[in-house]
């Protein structure tokens, strides 16, 4: 089987290795999936673009989408750095786990969000009625449908090139549910 590694910053584009003190800078670290982006002269940049585009959801409500799509897909990696994030957004140790769950009791928006993703997901984007009808009741607008389901997309993306290239997990370790 092919062996991918992650790329040092002298094996990157000029224009990668700017992204990469930036995200030193920012991060204190360029994370290996990040990194591994940047073997491709344009992909890194456009997929911070797509994490960091201005959305309708806010960073609990990103995170919950992150996490769900990485527990539904089992990407260890994403499963490790979301903890972590989602725990910088707020989050406790129990909650992530009902997160990655979808099985939300502290916050009834959320978990309409966690489930209507998980469904999303898990059936190819073809959520049950009742799903679509509880995101709507709890809240949430048909601009925030568009952003949910890019976020689902980008993480799809990152989820996707972790379980081909199988990079080293550089974030703790997500505990097992």
């Amino acid at each position: 089987m092919k062996k991918f590694t992650v790329p040092t910053k002298a094996e990157v584009s000029e224009t990668n290795q700017h992204i990469f003190d930036n995200l030193e800078k920012n991060l204190g670290m360029v994370p290996n999936l990040y990194a591994y982006f940047a073997k491709n002269d344009t992909a890194l940049g456009d997929y911070l673009a797509l994490q960091s585009r201005k959305n309708t959801l806010n960073g609990k409500e990103r995170e919950v989408i992150n996490l769900v799509v990485s527990q539904v897909n089992n990407c260890k990696y994403c499963l490790a750095a979301h903890t972590v994030v989602g725990k910088m957004n707020g989050f406790t140790e129990e909650q992530v786990l009902e997160i990655r769950k979808a099985a939300i009791s502290f916050d009834h928006k959320l978990a309409a969000l966690a489930e209507f993703v998980k469904e999303s997901v898990t059936s190819r984007g073809e959520p049950s009625a009742e799903s679509v009808e509880a995101l709507f009741n709890a809240g949430y607008n048909e601009a925030n449908l568009i952003d949910i389901l890019i976020v689902i997309g980008d993480k799809i993306i990152s989820n996707y090139l972790h379980k081909i290239t199988l990079l080293p997990v550089d974030f703790p370790e997500a505990p097992e549910l």
